[in-house]
């Protein structure tokens, strides 16, 4: 069976011969260290080595898919903390004022480069669609005390910013999918709804501000054929349920030491109703651990989760702090083989 099929048939929840492994995103500064420990020259070249079943490619990550003429990035003045100490709308409290900020335009949308890439992917699970990162935009465009506080003060407001944000990305996503077909595999996009212990908001609010987009767009992905796989960061046990229902069939990254995000939980709340990818904790496990313990680790969660389970970091920015003893020990208990060739 081929490596897409394998993932496609995994997260549809059908019989698979092995769970899936994915490498994940490592940051930018961990690459010259997995290079210099798997002899590589290149990301697909240590991809291929790893057996790596699937492949990330998202339009939003390519530097020429938004072309400005005035030099605008999407939703530059609210995701670039650095530069905007003081949110954009932070004192936004009309409607007149929500349409008077400078909102993106899909028709500067360019798909060349994703395309391309797509079109080059060879045999593997291909992740594709616009980050789509609603929460985070708008929580960097209010600032996010007043995100929270205004959806208590200026419900209104709040909404009128949401549908802004959302409507872009959903017509970004409409242009995209229609240009990809079935160049894509799966409609991957991230919202980190989770702190360490809970939901950054509460479950009313979540299910006012956020759950109908979310709905929205989770529609639209099934609409044009996708599995539709959430990215969220931290404890968010409490909505999966409402994920599910929602028609989400994959689950990333199951940050494995936030409450209640256990393997042993989420086997004996959800397993056989959502796919499930990640799960390997890089908090203390990939961080500090042996290769035997990180082994070990992989062997256990696969035994609870698997079949319908894609191996992964339990956070896809593998950080240089994570020993490649431990990556290698990683990708050789998700393939379950020793795999002695590995290393050049």
């Amino acid at each position: 069976m081929s490596k897409r099929n394998l993932i496609k048939r995994l997260i549809a929840g059908e019989p698979v011969e092995r769970c899936g492994f994915w490498l994940g995103n490592p940051h930018p500064d961990t690459w010259p260290k997995l290079h210099a420990h798997f002899g590589t020259q290149t990301e697909e070249e240590l991809r291929q080595k790893a057996q790596d079943d699937c492949r990330w490619i998202c339009p939003q990550f390519y530097p020429d898919v938004y072309q400005d003429p005035s030099g605008r990035l999407l939703f530059d003045e609210g995701l670039d903390r650095i530069k905007h100490a003081h949110p954009p709308l932070a004192y936004c409290e009309t409607l007149e004022e929500v349409e008077a900020y400078a909102w993106p335009d899909p028709d500067y949308l360019n798909f060349e480069s994703c395309l391309r890439d797509l079109d080059n992917a060879g045999d593997v699970y291909r992740m594709s669609g616009f980050w789509t990162c609603f929460y985070h935009n708008i929580s960097d465009l209010f600032g996010m005390q007043e995100y929270f506080l205004k959806m208590m003060t200026a419900p209104e407001v709040v909404q009128a910013v949401t549908d802004k944000v959302c409507g872009f990305y959903y017509e970004a996503n409409e242009r995209f999918f229609q240009a990809a077909g079935d160049r894509v595999d799966g409609f991957f996009f991230g919202n980190d709804f989770g702190t360490q212990q809970s939901l950054i908001c509460g479950p009313q609010q979540f299910d006012e501000f956020i759950l109908p987009w979310f709905v929205r767009f989770t529609e639209q992905g099934r609409r044009h054929g996708y599995q539709v796989l959430l990215h969220s960061c931290g404890a968010i046990h409490q909505v999966i349920e409402r994920l599910i229902n929602a028609g989400v069939n994959c689950l990333h990254p199951i940050q494995a030491l936030a409450a209640q995000m256990d393997a042993d939980t989420l086997a004996r709340d959800f397993k056989g109703r959502i796919a499930f990818m990640g799960g390997i904790d890089t908090q203390e496990l990939l961080t500090n651990g042996t290769p035997e313990q990180v082994k070990a680790d992989v062997r256990r969660v696969k035994k609870l989760l698997g079949p319908n389970l894609i191996v992964s970091p339990s956070h896809e920015a593998i950080l240089p702090n994570v020993p490649p003893q431990n990556v290698e020990a990683l990708i050789q208990a998700a393939l379950e083989t020793e795999c002695p060739t590995i290393r050049s």
